[in-house]
């Protein structure tokens, strides 16, 4: 650092030099009396360290006489920048609240004299509502409402009564009355024709003397070609003797195959019937024809015109098995169905006799059977009333007998895998 030379003012051959940290002062006189006589005072050896240190503490002293006056310069311009500031706030403070109670005064202000204006009681808000909603009005929205609601749905004149007035010949319902009307019709045609023919068939059965003869004879074509399929055999008994002396009830037997039986004879006595029986007389016929033919089950199978009421197409009374059978129209799995159902209680019979098989499978497929057939009767009941559920009735019933014929297909492999 270079050196920087200071003359004093009262001694003009006093030199001060300042180099780097040091300060040399050359030839200083320092003229006042009574700091004279004071250091004079003082001992001899201290004199240099003395005017040292005063030197030291004069110019310390200078030194935060400088700092001081900057200090006092910052603290007034910072107090008068502070003034100011809180002028600008206090007016800014009084904009802000001018402006918030013009807007937002309890009374005056503009957003509660805007509300009041919308929202109010005599608002635009309600007023507009009370027009929209007003029922006297017929421009209100109610009202516009009511009068086409009125056009559609009040009175006989309304749309809806048009739409549905089946007499009218534009309406959707007019077509649909005609197509039920035809419907019913050709229902009706048929069935006077199916009545026709089954009176025909009937009058022409009753007119053969030999009817009871063809009944038989189309029984016995049935019959041997399920016996054939279950390898039974079928025997046309009604003009033979059986065991009771001269007894000759039991219009055929069937045997069925020793295999199943377990190398039993089981019997089934089949009785053919186109005439009237009672119940009761038909029950004795049958235990008759069972001792006779020595069966363990007995089948009657009736002509629709003279089957007991509910029969039909097959029932279990009394342990034998009662089965219906059109001669005009023989429906083949029908009688099916039954001669196994009679094969099944043969051989559930013979079985629980011998106590040698569990029959308890063999009872819930029978009570199935049972549970089918009563549906299948009231199914039939309901085919007494055609209607346009026939076609649903008739599935049903078609159902039911597969139902039946895997009830007893189920219960058959059971006695059979025993």
């Amino acid at each position: 650092m270079e050196a920087r030379i200071v003359t004093f003012p009262g001694s003009p051959e006093a030199r001060v030099r300042v180099t780097g940290e040091r300060i040399e002062v050359d030839r200083l006189v320092v003229t006042d009396p009574g700091l004279a006589a004071w250091l004079a005072a003082q001992p001899m050896d201290d004199h240099a360290l003395l005017v040292e240190r005063a030197l030291k503490i004069g110019l310390s002293a200078l030194q935060s006489v400088g700092v001081t006056v900057n200090l006092d310069a910052v603290r007034a311009e910072f107090e008068r920048f502070a003034d100011q500031s809180r002028a600008a706030n206090e007016k800014a403070a009084q904009a802000l609240e001018q402006v918030l109670r013009t807007n937002f005064g309890d009374g005056d202000g503009r957003l509660p004299r805007t509300l009041e204006a919308f929202l109010g009681d005599r608002g635009k808000l309600r007023s507009m509502v009370d027009e929209l909603f007003d029922p006297k009005r017929q421009d209100s929205a109610v009202g516009r409402i009511a009068t086409m609601l009125g056009a559609y749905f009040d009175g006989d004149g309304s749309r809806l009564a048009q739409l549905l007035d089946p007499t009218r010949m534009n309406s959707p319902l007019h077509q649909f009355r005609t197509e039920v009307d035809q419907g019913f019709k050709a229902l009706h045609e048929k069935l006077v024709a199916l009545e026709a023919a089954q009176a025909a068939r009937a009058g022409e059965r009753a007119k053969s003397a030999a009817k009871g003869a063809d009944f038989e004879g189309l029984l016995e074509d049935l019959l041997g070609e399920i016996a054939r399929g279950g390898n039974d055999l079928l025997e046309r008994t009604g003009t033979d003797a059986g065991d009771a002396g001269r007894s000759k009830k039991g219009d055929f037997v069937l045997t069925i195959d020793p295999d199943l039986a377990r190398g039993c004879e089981l019997r089934i006595v089949v009785e053919a019937k186109d005439r009237k029986v009672s119940g009761r007389e038909m029950r004795e016929e049958l235990r008759a024809a069972k001792a006779n033919r020595d069966a363990a089950i007995g089948l009657v199978v009736f002509t629709p015109a003279h089957a007991p009421a509910g029969i039909a197409p097959f029932d279990v009374r009394a342990g034998d098995v009662y089965a219906v059978l059109d001669p005009a129209d023989p429906d083949p799995a029908t009688l099916h169905a039954a001669v196994r159902l009679a094969r099944l209680l043969a051989l559930a019979s013979v079985r629980e006799s011998e106590a040698e098989v569990d029959v308890a499978a063999v009872q819930e497929a029978l009570e199935a059977i049972r549970q089918a057939l009563d549906t299948v009767r009231g199914l039939k009941v309901q085919l007494t009333s055609i209607s346009t559920t026939s076609k649903g009735v008739s599935d049903g019933l078609e159902k039911l007998r597969e139902a039946i014929l895997a009830w007893l297909t189920r219960a058959e492999r059971d006695l059979t895998e025993r």
